[in-house]
C-alpha cells in the first residue's frame, strides 16, 4: 500500500476520480453512456472528445518542459495553423473536396512546423531564453493569424474539414483517436527509445550532459519542433470544430492551461523527470473541471475564480511537501497518545557514581 501512495500517479489519478465522484454524485447521469445511431455519446464522451487540442499542446508541453523550457506560443501556433488551413479551403474551388482538405491539414500543419522549428533556432542555436523567444511569436503569431484571415472570422462549409473534430469512427469520436495516437507516439519515442534518457538528461543538466557526448541542442531544437507540430494539430481540431478560423479566441490560454495540465500530472516545470502518462490524466482532470463548471452553472465572470480554487485544492493534494508534514503530524501524535496526559515525564538523571577527587588527592 505504501509503494502505491508513493507512485508519482496516484494523487493526479486519486484527484481524477475525486471529482468524477463528486460530479456523479451530484448528478447520476454524468457517467452514463447512450448510444445512438452506433455513436457513443455522454458526459465522459464529451470530456474525451473536448480534450483532444489541449492533449495535444500539453503532450508538446511536456516534452519542452522536461528540457527545463518553456514554450508560450503553443496558442499562436494554433490560430496561425487554423487560419492557413481555413483560408486554402476558403479560396478553393471545391471546399467539400478530400484533396482540398489534404492540402489544407498538411499546409497547416507545415507552417507550424516552421513556428517550432523558429523557437528552436532562437533557443537553440542562438541561446536566447525560452520564455523570451516563444512570448515573441506569442505576441507576433495572433497578428499573423489576422493578416491572413485580413482581419475576420473566416467561416466555411465543408463535410470531410468538420469531421475531424465532430466525425465517428467505430462508435467513438475521430477527435479522440487523433489524441489517442499522438499519446502512443510520444510515449514510444520517449519511453521506447533513447531519446527520452537523452531529453532528461539535457533538463537536469545541460552542461553535463554536453560534455557526456549528448547533442543538448539538437534535443532541444526538436522539442520545440514537435511542440510545434503538435499545436499545428491542435489548431486544425479547433478550427474544424467551430468550422471558423478566429484568430483572436482560437487556443486563447491553452498554453497555461497545458503547463498547468503537466504540473498536475507531476512533471517539475525544473525540467528533467516528465511523465507522459501523467499529463494525460492532468488534460482529463482539467477539462472535467470544465465540464462541472458548467454544469454548476457557475457565471462566466467567476468561472476562473471556482477553476482557481479548484486547482489550488488539487495541486495542495499532491504537495509532496504537504504530505511529509501530515504524516510527521500523525506520527506525533500516535506517539504522544501513550499517557494519559499525552505528555511522557521526564525521566530524573542517575547519580554518578564516581566522585570528584579532593584537592589533596589531587596533589599526591
Amino acid at each position: 500500500m505504501k509503494k502505491l501512495v508513493t507512485h508519482r500517479l496516484f494523487w493526479p489519478v486519486a484527484a481524477l476520480l475525486a471529482l468524477i465522484v463528486v460530479n456523479t454524485i451530484a448528478r447520476p447521469q454524468f457517467i452514463s453512456i447512450t448510444v445512438r445511431d452506433g455513436e457513443l455519446y455522454g458526459a465522459l464522451i464529451d470530456i474525451l472528445r473536448n480534450s483532444a487540442p489541449l492533449m495535444l499542446v500539453a503532450l508538446g508541453m511536456t516534452i519542452v518542459i522536461a528540457t527545463r523550457g518553456i514554450d508560450l506560443s503553443v496558442g499562436a501556433i494554433m490560430a496561425v495553423s487554423g487560419a492557413v488551413a481555413l483560408t486554402i479551403i476558403d479560396t478553393s474551388g471545391d471546399p467539400g473536396s478530400g484533396g482540398t482538405v489534404a492540402v489544407a491539414l498538411l499546409v497547416g500543419i507545415l507552417v507550424a512546423l516552421v513556428l517550432g522549428v523558429w523557437n528552436g533556432f532562437l533557443i537553440a542555436v542562438l541561446g536566447i531564453q525560452p520564455i523570451i523567444a516563444t512570448l515573441v511569436l506569442m505576441l507576433a503569431g495572433r497578428g499573423v493569424a489576422l493578416l491572413i484571415t485580413d482581419g475576420f472570422i473566416t467561416t466555411v462549409t465543408s463535410a470531410p474539414y468538420k469531421f475531424i473534430a465532430t466525425g465517428y469512427v467505430i462508435g467513438l469520436p475521430f477527435a479522440l483517436f487523433i489524441s489517442v495516437a499522438a499519446i502512443a507516439v510520444i510515449a514510444l519515442l520517449e519511453r521506447r527509445t533513447a531519446l527520452g534518457v537523452l531529453t532528461e538528461s539535457v533538463g537536469i543538466n545541460p552542461a553535463a550532459s554536453r560534455l557526456a557526448g549528448v547533442r543538448a541542442r539538437g534535443i532541444v531544437f526538436g522539442a520545440y519542433a514537435a511542440s510545434g507540430v503538435l499545436a499545428g494539430m491542435a489548431g486544425v481540431l479547433y478550427s474544424s470544430n467551430i468550422m471558423a478560423a478566429d484568430a483572436n479566441a482560437a487556443g486563447l490560454y491553452i498554453e497555461l492551461y497545458a503547463i498547468l495540465a503537466v504540473v498536475l500530472g507531476g512533471t517539475s516545470l525544473m525540467g528533467g523527470k516528465f511523465t507522459i502518462a501523467g499529463t494525460v490524466v492532468g488534460v482529463l482532470t482539467i477539462q472535467t473541471l470544465e465540464s462541472t463548471i458548467l454544469f454548476l452553472g457557475v457565471p462566466s465572470a467567476q468561472a476562473p475564480v471556482f477553476f482557481a480554487a479548484v486547482v489550488i485544492v488539487v495541486v495542495l493534494v499532491q504537495s509532496p511537501r504537504l504530505h511529509r508534514w501530515a504524516r510527521r503530524l500523525i506520527a506525533s501524535r500516535r506517539s504522544g497518545g501513550g499517557s494519559a496526559s499525552g505528555n511522557t515525564p521526564p525521566t530524573p538523571p542517575t547519580p554518578s557514581t564516581t566522585t570528584e577527587p579532593t584537592k589533596a588527592e589531587a596533589v599526591r
